[in-house]
């Protein structure tokens, strides 16, 4: 004879992540940053990024102070996210770019195309990058570690017995924002001179291998 025994097993509950939850505030937040980039993007085109706060953002993009500053942390950050279309499109440019700013140039000429590149964008954003690059935090930017390192590898490329490091370095305080502001503004310089001195500059810092340059595109010119 079968006896037929039914056991009732009772389960823990357990709390389940709520996928939809997180999700929808992934969106909220990619939504408040969107605002919030457009409205500083606005804000800074319309009034010029030195006479706009934060609070003036976060009222433009209908989003309270404390979401603001946890989205960016700071004035700074906030401009340097405004400015990252910009930056990563001069990146891609002397990265991966047509020559002269990018590989297949002399040393040289890439150092002379990248800070003539760079003065171009500090021409149409100059108020926005001096809002990300105040005091010390330039240093410390994600974009002025990209640009060291690369002025570092082409300065050895040009002279592999020369200082890379520090003339890297001297070479990018010349395309500091303020100094250029000093140098349009102040000394009310064309941008065209600029660059014309920038090129004497960059020769005269790695003169050897600008004369190296020099005969090899003669040579190949004849």
């Amino acid at each position: 004879m079968l006896v037929r025994m039914e056991t009732h097993l009772e389960l823990p509950l357990i709390d389940l992540p709520v996928i939809e939850e997180d999700s929808a505030k992934r969106a909220d937040a990619a939504r408040n940053r969107t605002r919030i980039l457009c409205a500083a993007q606005r804000l800074f085109a319309e009034r010029g990024a030195g006479c706009v706060s934060m609070d003036d953002i976060a009222e433009a993009a209908g989003v309270g102070k404390g979401t603001l500053f946890r989205r960016f942390g700071s004035r700074a950050a906030l401009a340097l996210a405004v400015l990252s279309e910009h930056e990563s499109r001069f990146q891609e440019g002397f990265i991966r770019g047509e020559p002269p700013l990018g590989p297949g140039a002399p040393p040289t000429e890439r150092l002379i195309a990248f800070g003539e590149g760079r003065m171009d964008l500090l021409a149409a954003h100059a108020e926005v990058v001096a809002a990300a690059e105040m005091g010390p935090a330039r240093f410390s930017s994600p974009p002025y570690a990209v640009h060291r390192l690369h002025m570092t590898l082409l300065l050895r490329e040009a002279d592999p017995g020369c200082d890379a490091e520090y003339l890297a370095e001297a070479l990018l305080a010349c395309l500091g924002v303020d100094y250029y502001l000093y140098l349009r503004a102040g000394r009310e310089m064309p941008l065209e001179r600029l660059k014309a001195g920038w090129g004497e500059l960059v020769r005269r810092t790695v003169p050897a291998a600008a004369s190296a340059d020099e005969s090899a595109a003669l040579g190949s010119a004849s």
